[in-house]
């Protein structure tokens, strides 16, 4: 095992033997020892920023499927897609409206820069979120496999709220007399309802892949380019918070930082998920409303050899790409799917490092090309 192959597997055990929930003290301490870990690097400017965000997306999403369940028993067409065109913006990242009304914790941000050299001509953002899932009954292998099966063949992964977006449209369609399909809609709907509460009362897991790995992959980033990166390359280090409960810690660095960049010589490039085996560039993410990334940015993916893909959940660069930044959102997958999602057995020991690893050299080049 080389050096950069060494420092990688140290940063995600370190990272992974934190428990760091969003919005919780542990993803304080989290983003503590990434502070660290920058400083350490070179990376200079190093400083935390704190945000208000909820612990968790279910709450947010549990609200939604309510309003969808009393729709279909209502009969109230206009409800069910009042609740479902809501959903699809909260879900995307595009209007989270509700988080306002909810409960919140404080998440943290990590951001560090390394200034340009003979003046700044181009701006690259180095993005990964630090904080760790909650686990529940919704991942569980077998409600997924079907959908992953399909993605494996096609490179398209559906929605993972697929089933309740599905109950939704019919909720929405179905006139009053057609009761046993409204019935149906109501009964997943409430069933969706049960797995949010499951999901937010759930243990967090360990995220040595999900993303311990992606925050190691900037972390080797900041090495290599504090060392030598091109003329007039500014790089800023983004290790955001909150992305497993919503985005926040984006969301909220957006709201601080984007109107000072030029969408023009900027470029945001994110590492999410990087130790599943094999290297992809999203093309689109979300639910049946995607984000879309520009050709340009995914054709920059390509040609640093990685495969366009689309997910069905969400990361951090989406939210940049809908503020008009370009972004290039880097993951990995391994038949369709990723390996111990949002379980407990998302441990350094099944992370993919060499997998890790050409990801990380598919981001340098994108970077400095």
């Amino acid at each position: 095992m080389g050096p950069g192959l060494s420092a990688l597997q140290a940063d995600v055990q370190a990272l992974a033997a934190i428990e760091r929930g969003s919005a919780t003290a542990g993803e304080r301490r989290s983003a503590e020892w990434v502070a660290g870990r920058l400083g350490e690097l070179g990376a200079e400017d190093v400083r935390l920023e704190p945000f208000r965000y909820q612990h968790t997306f279910a709450h947010a999403q549990a609200i939604h499927y309510c309003a969808g369940t009393l729709a279909a028993l209502r009969g109230s067409r206009l409800l069910a897609l009042a609740a479902l065109v809501s959903f699809e913006l909260e879900f995307s990242g595009r209007r989270q409206w509700l988080r306002g009304l909810l409960p919140a914790g404080e998440g943290t941000n990590v951001i560090a820069r390394l200034p340009a050299r003979g003046g700044r001509r181009r701006t690259v953002v180095l993005v990964a979120h630090h904080d760790a899932a909650h686990t529940g009954r919704m991942w569980d292998p077998r409600l997924t496999a079907a959908g992953d099966r399909a993605a494996a063949r096609s490179g398209r992964r559906a929605s993972l709220a697929l089933p309740a977006e599905l109950a939704f449209a019919v909720a929405a369609l179905a006139g009053r007399r057609a009761r046993p399909l409204r019935a149906a809609a109501a009964a997943l709907l409430a069933l969706s309802v049960a797995l949010m509460f499951d999901q937010a009362r759930s243990p967090f897991v360990p995220g040595a892949n999900d993303n311990a790995s992606g925050v190691a992959g900037v972390l080797e980033l900041v090495r290599r380019l504090a060392v030598e990166r091109p003329e007039g390359l500014e790089v800023v280090a983004l290790v955001c918070g909150c992305e497993e409960s919503g985005m926040g810690g984006m969301a909220a660095w957006l709201r601080s930082e984007a109107g000072a960049l030029d969408a023009a010589t900027t470029l945001v490039v994110g590492l999410d998920t990087i130790g599943s085996g094999e290297p992809v560039v999203l093309e689109a993410e979300a639910g049946v409303w995607p984000v879309r990334y520009g050709e340009e940015q995914i054709a920059r993916g390509e040609r640093a050899g990685l495969r366009r893909w689309r997910i069905g959940g969400w990361t951090d660069p989406a939210l940049a790409e809908l503020a008009g930044l370009p972004a290039v959102s880097i993951l990995s997958v391994k038949d369709g799917g990723f390996p111990n999602y949002h379980l407990p057995g998302d441990v350094p020991e099944r992370v993919d490092f060499e997998c890790v690893e050409r990801c990380v050299t598919a981001a340098h080049r994108i970077a400095t090309g």
